[in-house]
C-alpha cells in the first residue's frame, strides 16, 4: 500500500480509480462495510481502490485547545487500511485552507483533478467544504455532471432491533468507561496502540515490574487502570504476541502529572527501547488507585499480572478470531483477534 500526500502527484496507476472518503477514525465495522463496497466496485470494474481522509482530524484545527481522543492516528490507519486491502491512502492536511474550500471547489481540486475518481464511496453522515456545507447529495450532483459516481453506505449496525449504529463517538464513551469488549464488538478488533518505546524512569523497574514505556497521542485517555494486553512487534510482521498488564494513568502513588501508558509484559526481559510496539487492550482487570506503600503496589500488580495471565490464557483457548464478529482483515504483526 502506497501513502499520498495531497500537494503531491498522484501516480498514474491511481487515477481512475475507486475511492472511499471521510474521516474513518477507528476504522470501525461501519467503517469496514464502507471499505468493502469500494473494494468490491473496484473489482468489478478491475481498478485499484483506496482512501481519502484527513490529517490532522478536523476537530483539532476547529478546537485546537481540545486534544481528540484519536482511535486510530495516521499511522495505525494507514496499517489497518492496508490490512484491508487499499491500494493507497491519501491524507489530505486539515488546515486553514482547506477547512476554507467550498464543496465544489474541494470536490473540482482534489476528486477530479488531483484523483480523476471513477467512483466514490461515502457514508450517508459525510459533510464536507466550508461550514460543512458539501453532503453525499451535492456529490453525487457533482459526479453526474462530471462523469464520476458516487455509492451512498447507509449507517451500520449489527442485525436485530435494539443495536445502535457503529460509530467513532460510542467506541470512544466505551473505552472511557473501561467497557473494552463492547468496543471491540463495534470496532471488530481489539483497540489498539501503536507507538514508540522510550526511556522512563526506572520506577517499574525498581520494584520488580519493569515497563515498557510508550508515548500516547494527547487526548488519548480511556479509564485508567490496569488492563490485560497483548504486546506485538509493530515492526515486525508475523511477529508472536506476548502477554501483558497494561497501565494508563498518572501513577498517583508516586504523584506524578501526566499520563502514562505503560506495558509490564510477562515472562520477557530483552531491550525493546526505540522499537515501535503494538498494544491490543483485551480486557479491563480494575481501577488506577493510590497505594499506602510501594509494598502494597508490588502485592497488587503481583495479583494484576496473574489475572491478566489468566484472561489471555482463556481468550487463546477459546480461539481468538471468533472472540468478535470480526470485519476487519487481520494483518499478522498488528491485529489477531
Amino acid at each position: 500500500m502506497q501513502l499520498l500526500k495531497g500537494n503531491e502527484p498522484v501516480p498514474k496507476n491511481f487515477r481512475n480509480a475507486v475511492v472511499a472518503i471521510g474521516n474513518f477514525d477507528g476504522l470501525h465495522r461501519g467503517h469496514q462495510e464502507l471499505l468493502r463496497v469500494a473494494q468490491g466496485e473496484a473489482v468489478r470494474r478491475r481498478v485499484p481502490w483506496g482512501i481519502v481522509t484527513f490529517e490532522p482530524h478536523p476537530r483539532s484545527f476547529f478546537r485546537p485547545d481540545e486534544p481528540v481522543f484519536r482511535l486510530t492516528p495516521a499511522p495505525l490507519k494507514a496499517r489497518l487500511a492496508a490490512a484491508l486491502g487499499a491500494s493507497f491512502v491519501l491524507n489530505l492536511t486539515f488546515g486553514k485552507h482547506l477547512a476554507a474550500l467550498e464543496p465544489e471547489a474541494f470536490v473540482e481540486r482534489y476528486l477530479i483533478d488531483h484523483l480523476a475518481v471513477a467512483h466514490v464511496v461515502t457514508g450517508y453522515d459525510f459533510h464536507f467544504g466550508r461550514g460543512r456545507k458539501g453532503n453525499p447529495s451535492i456529490l453525487k450532483a457533482m459526479g453526474k455532471k462530471s462523469g464520476f459516481t458516487v455509492t451512498i453506505v447507509d449507517q451500520v449496525s449489527d442485525e436485530g432491533d435494539g443495536h445502535s449504529p457503529f460509530s467513532s463517538s460510542s467506541i470512544r464513551s466505551s473505552l472511557r468507561r473501561g467497557h473494552m469488549a463492547a468496543a471491540a464488538r463495534e470496532l471488530g478488533y481489539h483497540w489498539t496502540v501503536l507507538g514508540e518505546v522510550v526511556h522512563g524512569d526506572q520506577r517499574g523497574r525498581s520494584i520488580g515490574f519493569p515497563t515498557a514505556n510508550i508515548i500516547v497521542d494527547p487526548g488519548t485517555e480511556p479509564f485508567r487502570g490496569i488492563y490485560a494486553v497483548r504486546v506485538r512487534d509493530g515492526e515486525v510482521s508475523g511477529s508472536a504476541s506476548w502477554s501483558g498488564a497494561g497501565y494508563f494513568g498518572d501513577r498517583p502513588t508516586f504523584e506524578t502529572t501526566r499520563i502514562f501508558l505503560e506495558v509490564h509484559i510477562l515472562d520477557f526481559d530483552a531491550d525493546i527501547y526505540g522499537r515501535t510496539l503494538a498494544v491490543e487492550f483485551i480486557d479491563f482487570i480494575r481501577p488506577d488507585r493510590k497505594f499506602n506503600s510501594v509494598e502494597d503496589l508490588q502485592r497488587q500488580m503481583h495479583d494484576d499480572c496473574a489475572k491478566a495471565r489468566s484472561i489471555l490464557e482463556a481468550l487463546r483457548k477459546h480461539n481468538p478470531h471468533t472472540s468478535y464478529p470480526l470485519g476487519l482483515a487481520q494483518e499478522e504483526g498488528l491485529i489477531h483477534g
